[in-house]
């Protein structure tokens, strides 16, 4: 947690808490404490990063250069706002281990986030206060030079659901034509016949599809598929199912392919554990990253059973209804456990958009009129865009052509 500013800036920094080698350094310097010690650069510090535990904080959002902050300062501080333990409230999730009534998923609700209430769920506002900070250094140290940063793009392909109709089984199948059925939902009981005739037109199997839009545009794409027996909130294919395995390897030899883990996974280390060594199984190769059943992300507990699994990156980090930024970056970064007080050795990889915020929309144009605004502030500050899409909307044209857009989406971010 304490190298992410030098991380988004790309400069070195070290830390020391001697006054006498402070004091001896002859180079760039910041003090971060109550009051200077002699004319160096100084901000005042939070009492935030010197607790032990959770507290009730009272935060007052204000205005820092056309930016949302927290933590103000006084006159004295080079800036006005102790933007550490800001970015440390926000990247560490915080308010996630507060008292919070959560959703019928168990799942921290974005509208009980600090970033939801106060406006600034779709800025990255620990990179912008990065820059904030180097723009002032710079003022202050000229010879201050960073490392040159990219701004890089990864497209995800979550398929917890990897057939609609296929490859289900004869009981499966009859049991959901007759419940389509007596539903009257008619416009499913004939794609369930079509697909019955044909199983390679069943909605969901596009991969075919997708395989040739990223070869087209050369392009970082995961796919993330759920390899789980079946269960209340968990209803793929069998993973015993040999069409289902063959999908699964062929995909792998064009794209990483990782563990969605399913929800019996999210509650039960013994049962992520076996969903990860089954995918390793039969991809040969290590499974190290995961993404969680609907993004559900328990902190801390959900990131310790993930370094028990063996699992060193995340790609869950993010709402699924919401745009935005979870925790305030579009930066990796290693997630800090504040009961233990230790930085855990697993990479949270935070999306920008997962596909089923974009669902009211009615047209493509009102897409990127809202994704557009994220997108440049993403690549100005050299950060990570990273878009979420399930085969299962990719494989529906109600109101939009997921698919079209998908594809228009990936033309219009990856470089």
């Amino acid at each position: 947690m304490k190298h992410i500013f030098g991380q988004i800036l790309g400069v070195e920094t070290g830390f020391t808490t001697k006054v006498e080698d402070f004091i001896k350094h002859q180079g760039p310097k910041i003090t971060y404490t109550k009051q200077p010690l002699q004319n160096e650069f100084f901000i005042r510090s939070n009492d935030l990063l010197f607790e032990q535990g959770i507290n009730d904080i009272q935060i007052s959002v204000q205005d820092w250069e056309g930016v949302p902050c927290f933590f103000r300062t006084d006159e004295r501080s080079n800036i006005p706002y102790d933007i550490f333990s800001a970015s440390f409230y926000l990247l560490s999730r915080y308010e996630e281990y507060l008292p919070h009534v959560k959703d019928n998923l168990g799942r921290f609700p974005p509208q009980n986030s600090l970033a939801f209430q106060n406006g600034f769920l779709e800025i990255p506002v620990v990179d912008v206060w990065a820059h904030n900070l180097f723009s002032a250094l710079q003022d202050r140290f000229p010879e201050i030079k960073s490392k040159n940063s990219t701004y890089s793009f990864t497209s995800i392909v979550n398929v917890t659901t990897s057939h609609c109709y296929a490859l289900r089984g004869l009981g499966r199948s009859i049991a959901g034509f007759f419940l389509d059925l007596s539903r009257f939902k008619l416009s499913r009981v004939t794609k369930r016949i079509a697909v019955a005739l044909n199983p390679k037109k069943d909605p969901y199997d596009n991969f075919a599809a997708l395989m040739e839009i990223h070869k087209k545009f050369k392009i970082r794409t995961m796919f993330f598929f759920q390899f789980a027996d079946y269960s209340t909130h968990d209803k793929n294919i069998s993973i015993y199912k040999n069409k289902f395995r063959y999908l699964i390897k062929s995909v792998a030899d064009y794209s990483i392919v990782s563990l969605s883990a399913s929800m019996a996974a999210s509650d039960q280390l013994e049962v992520l554990k076996e969903e990860r060594k089954r995918l390793s199984n039969l991809i040969n190769r290590p499974v190290k990253y995961s993404r969680m059943r609907y993004n559900r992300v328990v902190v801390p507990h959900t990131y310790r059973d993930l370094i028990e699994a063996e699992f060193t990156d995340d790609y869950s980090m993010g709402y699924t209804h919401h745009l935005g930024f979870r925790a305030g970056t579009c930066t990796p970064f290693q997630f800090y456990d504040i009961p233990l007080e230790v930085q855990q050795p697993i990479k949270i990889h935070p999306f920008a958009c997962c596909d089923y915020a974009l669902q009211h929309f009615k047209k493509e144009e009102e897409v990127f009129a809202k994704l557009d605004v994220i997108y440049r502030q993403v690549r100005q500050l050299k950060g990570d865009m990273v878009v979420v899409f399930s085969n299962e909307l990719l494989g529906e044209k109600h109101r939009i052509d997921w698919i079209g857009l998908y594809r228009s989406l990936l033309k219009r971010y990856y470089v």
